[in-house]
């Protein structure tokens, strides 16, 4: 089902993605609902994937000594025990697992024959045996999708947050027990900016735009 979006829904929209910037400094003592967290994740969920595999898994960071845990993985950024948490973005490597449960589901809810399913399952499994990078890039790409729009989520909530790229990968696997199926992606940090940040300019669009071709 179609839904016409209106062009006051347009303009919040896009003011909310203008107002969303990477906020370092946080309210140390502000702490977000369990509600509020699951409603953010819930609507990072809604982000698409390919072949619907969901190859996104999040850790919630939440707990103090954990966060302290965290901090020298993290490179001693403060914001990692500000927060009122942190959430490590993973990636499912092994994705393909999900094929047949999911397409199950679509066959007995009748979205899908069972042939259909059988081809798709056989095409992802098949993707995924060749080897190389595909697992990984997959796992990277769509756990991203799902990032982004948690932080759009938690903007609209009147949150921030920031995506953290640097810190010890395979410290961090180690200390949280992360199964070798799951790749970490990022950390974020997600609180009540205690100082704004500082907004950034972005290139011109005939700087990062080509049309049909270089």
């Amino acid at each position: 089902m179609s839904i016409n979006v209106s062009e006051q829904e347009k303009k919040a929209l896009y003011h909310l993605m203008e107002e969303r910037h990477s906020v370092k400094q946080y309210q140390p003592d502000y702490k977000i609902s369990r509600a509020e967290l699951e409603e953010m994740l819930q609507a990072a969920t809604t982000a698409p994937s390919a072949w619907n595999l969901q190859h996104w898994r999040f850790l919630v960071i939440e707990d103090q000594k954990k966060k302290e845990e965290l901090l020298p993985i993290a490179y001693y950024q403060q914001q990692i025990v500000d927060a009122s948490f942190v959430i490590a973005v993973l990636g499912d490597v092994e994705a393909n697992k999900e094929a047949e449960g999911i397409y199950q589901e679509a066959v007995e809810e009748g979205f899908m024959s069972e042939e259909i399913k059988d081809t798709l399952v056989g095409q992802i499994n098949g993707a995924y045996e060749r080897g190389g990078s595909f697992a990984r890039d997959a796992a990277f790409l769509n756990a991203s999708l799902a990032a982004m729009q948690f932080m759009l989520a938690a903007k609209a909530m009147d949150y921030d947050t920031c995506p953290i790229g640097g810190f010890k990968r395979e410290e961090f696997i180690d200390q949280f027990h992360v199964p070798d199926r799951f790749t970490p992606i990022m950390l974020m940090t997600v609180g009540k900016a205690a100082k704004e940040a500082y907004p950034s300019s972005r290139k011109a669009l005939e700087n990062v735009v080509t049309y049909n071709s270089f």
